[in-house]
């Protein structure tokens, strides 16, 4: 099973969070879930709660916790993978039975954190050590540690680039556009794959949001009433691409028939060139590669094709973040699993992501934006809960597929109405929204 979100918690859904009354685990007292000074001061059996039912089911995430348990060998790691990871721990956390660590839910607004999930410190403490530590910031203490990161942008066949004649990444949407031109008239490739039968991979769009302007703080700034899909806007950029991608037809024909890990085998042989994706792809496309005899170095990962100063810009934004239930009886040695798996199993090296701690180097996969000097910028999360606030009042989701899969509909005329009128129609809806919530 491959992995079915995108780094910024793609599923994000209104819910309404209940903590029922203190009958599982323990008791929610509100303390510092702190690591252990001597690994001999963690014991117990511990439950991890993963949406990696692949990493579960062939062993790897057991062989992370034998790894672990060579320096914490009193504690005992247990795993319950999860397929369908957001619906299943939603229903949960309405008692307090929901795992020792757990993934922190899209779907739990991040103002309630202090609810469900015990403290791990100062947003001090842990900012200077961990990146994407403000996304689980409330009120100056953090309250989820990142798995890990990701960078936006398109993994794409080089061989099949190559053969079309483009040698160079594209610097604007236009010449973007016109490379998968190239593409449809001189190769026998699919220029562009929307995944839009499994529909989450088009939530990965809204993470270039900054990689258009060069700015870390993009996302805060639609916290009011500012039109996100205006003439020039991010929004208006980066949806303009996709609209033109499948209004040329430079994507699959019927898009109800993709097919998520058929493509992966795809775009390795080259059937596809392109797919708008988080840099955590590379790997699983690579493998693909590998696996159906292809070769692996094929797999490239380009930038959002706009610059700034020359400059290309990939916004950092975290996948899902590692919490203590608020109720564990066992603070400390959930503590322990969390900082050891992000410090020293090497699991986002392995996976080729982005890691959490700012001291570690940057993996292999995104070695092409390094060589050519693309500027990382780690997307601001301050004012995340009331952007989310606005966008589920205004029922849009800019984490959820649904309007992409409607923008996708209109420019294959499967929908009635202008480009120009669709982003009007969610101006309207947003900015009537801001009035409202958010504040």
């Amino acid at each position: 099973m491959g992995k079915k979100k995108t780094l910024t918690g793609a599923l994000l859904a209104a819910a309404v969070m209940t903590v029922a009354g203190c009958s599982g685990q323990g008791t929610a007292t509100g303390e510092t879930a702190n690591a252990p000074a001597d690994p001999a001061d963690a014991s117990g059996t511990i439950k991890v709660l993963t949406h990696r039912t692949d990493l579960v089911q062939d062993g790897t995430m057991d062989k992370y916790a034998a790894e672990f348990n060579e320096t914490y060998p009193e504690v005992k790691v247990k795993f319950e993978a999860l397929t369908d990871y957001e619906g299943e721990v939603k229903i949960r956390m309405n008692t307090d039975d929901y795992g020792d660590v757990l993934m922190i839910p899209a779907a739990v607004a991040k103002n309630d954190y202090p609810k469900f999930f015990a403290p791990l410190g100062s947003a001090g403490e842990l900012g200077g050590k961990y990146r994407f530590s403000d996304k689980a910031e409330v009120a100056g203490k953090v309250y989820g540690i990142s798995t890990f990161g990701t960078a936006n942008g398109f993994v794409y066949n080089k061989a099949v680039w190559k053969k079309a004649g483009i040698t160079d990444w594209p610097t604007t949407p236009e010449e973007f556009l016109d490379d998968l031109r190239a593409i449809e008239a001189r190769t026998d490739s699919l220029p562009y794959y929307t995944n839009f039968k499994d529909a989450w991979p088009l939530t990965a769009w809204s993470n270039s949001i900054g990689s258009v302007t060069c700015d870390a703080k993009a996302n805060d700034k639609l916290g009011g009433a500012v039109s996100p899909w205006k003439r020039g806007s991010e929004l208006n950029t980066i949806d303009s691409v996709l609209y033109g991608i499948v209004k040329e037809g430079l994507s699959e024909k019927d898009p109800n028939t993709t097919n998520w890990e058929a493509s992966k085998g795809m775009l390795a042989k080259g059937e596809i060139a392109t797919m708008q994706l988080g840099s955590w792809a590379i790997s699983q496309m690579r493998a693909a590669a590998e696996k159906g005899g292809t070769d692996p170095d094929a797999i490239g990962f380009m930038p959002f094709p706009v610059q700034k100063g020359g400059k290309y810009c990939a916004v950092l934004a975290s996948d899902y973040q590692q919490a203590v239930n608020i109720h564990s009886e066992h603070k400390t040695a959930a503590r322990a699993w969390i900082d050891w798996f992000t410090e020293k199993s090497g699991f986002s090296a392995k996976e080729g992501a982005v890691p959490a701690l700012k001291t570690a180097p940057m993996p292999s996969t995104l070695q092409d934006f390094v060589d050519n000097d693309v500027s990382f910028l780690e997307r601001s999360e301050a004012n995340t809960g009331q952007v989310n606030a606005i966008d589920n009042a205004a029922e849009i989701g800019l984490n959820k597929p649904d309007y992409r899969q409607q923008l996708v509909d209109l420019a294959r005329s499967a929908r009635k109405g202008s480009l120009e009128d669709f982003f009007a129609d969610l101006d309207k809806r947003w900015n009537e929204a801001a009035a409202t919530a958010g504040s």
